[in-house]
Order: structure tokens, then sequence, then C-alpha cells
């Protein structure tokens, strides 16, 4: 008989506000499994990042069907586990683990999640120049899928340096020689002059970081803007880009797509995705009203 219900968590600090639960539990019940998906935040339980292979482990052992990790697990996890998808090892971080037979295999679903969003969302724009703000964990991933959606060539700006090079580094070694560069903040204004497109993936405009990410007048209405976060939905930079002209991307559509991949992981279900964009839609609207 075929698998019906599933237990599936997730790793991270801070994870008390993720909306993974609920569009991973709501997909399960309209196709008639049964999920119970579980926050193990490792803030409240006092164990550091490098606690994640200990909390696979205890997963796997106790049941677990698999897990999807977040920051500041991504790449620590990687030492503990027994396989990685190839794309997962192309970016050196995992943000979904499944467990198959006793072996836990990482997989990384961001990269397809925000490849997919930006497919839907933004489908004839050009990325012929894109400038991307942030070279972190989500940096790296939505790097690496601007790339993949054949980006000639993108621009990595990130107040730390050092992090901004290595990712370029990365990504020249994969898609071949010339297609990254890294960049200080202060070029900003003239890379933006001369871009197709820019795509945020720092956390400026989430509720506990509110703002602009970079001055209002480097808008112009050719420039496509893509945003990483999802709570809110209607960040600051998108609102004001609007206003601008700009075409615009929010980011819940990487939020749903690559929570559908990871359901597609763990259940080997299809999942509705055009359902769970409007989940999201009803779930960040109404953590917005409660905050």
């Amino acid at each position: 008989m075929s698998q019906t219900s599933y237990l599936v968590g997730l790793i991270g600090s801070g994870i008390g506000p993720s909306l993974s639960p609920a569009l991973h539990e709501r997909e399960a019940d309209r196709q008639g499994l049964r999920c119970l998906y579980r926050l193990i935040d490792i803030d409240p339980l006092g164990v550091p990042p490098e606690a994640v292979g200990d909390l696979v482990r205890a997963a796997r052992d106790v049941g677990f069907d698999g897990l999807n990790i977040t920051h500041p697990c991504k790449q620590l996890v990687i030492a503990h586990l027994d396989e990685l998808a190839p794309q997962a090892a192309a970016l050196g971080a995992v943000n979904t683990v499944v467990f198959q037979d006793g072996r836990a295999i990482g997989h990384n679903t961001d990269v397809t999640g925000f490849a997919a969003s930006f497919a839907r969302g933004l489908p004839d724009v050009s990325l012929e120049r894109v400038v991307q703000l942030g070279a972190g964990g989500a940096g790296a991933a939505v790097a690496h899928a601007v790339l993949t959606l054949g980006a000639g060539h993108i621009t990595l700006v990130d107040a730390m340096p050092d992090r901004a090079a290595s990712l370029a580094a990365a990504l020249n070694r994969h898609f071949g020689d010339g297609r990254a560069a890294a960049a200080t903040p202060d070029t900003l204004a003239s890379l933006l002059a001369r871009a197709d497109g820019i795509v945020h993936a720092t956390p400026t405009g989430m509720a506990a970081h509110p703002g602009l990410p970079f001055p209002a007048e480097l808008l112009r209405p050719a420039l496509w803007v893509a945003e990483v976060v999802y709570r809110p939905l209607e960040t600051e930079l998108l609102r004001t880009a609007r206003a601008a002209g700009c075409a615009t991307l929010d980011g819940g559509g990487m939020a749903v797509f690559q929570a559908a991949d990871a359901f597609r992981l763990f259940t080997g279900r299809e999942p509705d995705a055009a359902r769970m964009l409007v989940d999201i839609a009803e779930l960040a609207g109404a953590a917005g009203a409660r905050s």
C-alpha cells in the first residue's frame, strides 16, 4: 500500500514565523495525505548550528521522512549526509534532506524554486546584464538560478567583498569564465544605469529590517526588479519599483516553488503550485495583519 502519512520538519535559527508548515500541510490535505510538519529551531533548543548533524540523525532515527534546512545550517549539514543531488553539490548548500532506506540525501530546491518563479513572473525580460544585491546563502542559490535561466552576465554586489568574490569565482567555474563578477556597493549606481534588471537577495524589506536596500532614484522604468523577501510579499522596494514603472517579481513565488519541489521529493506526489501560490498570499497576508 502506498504511503499516505508523512513526518517532516525544518531545521534552522529563528524559524518560528515560517510558513513552510502551513504550505506543506495544506497541500497534503488537498491530496488526501496526512503531513505533520515540525519546526526544529536551534535557538530555543540552545544548540549551535554545528549540531545540525545530530539533529538530522535524531530525525532519521525517530522516523522522519525528510527535512528542510535553512539558515545557518545549509552548508554545515552537507558533512552529515550520505549523498548529494547534483544541484546541491554544485551549489554547496542543501535545503532539503530526504531519508531513503536509512540514507540521508541532500537536495537544493532554492535554485529550481527561484527559476520557476522567475520564468512564470518575468518571462519576457532581458537577461543580458543582471545585477544582484546580496551574495549570502539565498544569493548563491538565486545567482545559480539566474545563470541557469540564460543570463549573459551577473554582477554580485555585497557589503562583504570577499563573499561576493568567492561566489563569483564559484559561478565562473560552474558556468564558464566571464559569466559573473563581484563589485562593491559604491558602484551600484553605475551598474544599475547599464543593467537590464536587479535581483534583491538581502534581508532589507523584511519586517525586522524595513526600508529600501538602495536609493529609489536608481530605479528606472526599463529596469526589472526581482525580490527574494516574501514576508511581507509587498516590500518597500517592490512598491517603489512599481511606482517607478518597473516590472517586478515578489518573493512569494520562490517560497512556493521551492516548497513544491520539496513536497515532491518528500511524497513522490505532484503538488498543485498554483493553489500553493494562493495559499502563500493568504498566509502572508494573515501574518502581516498579526504583526
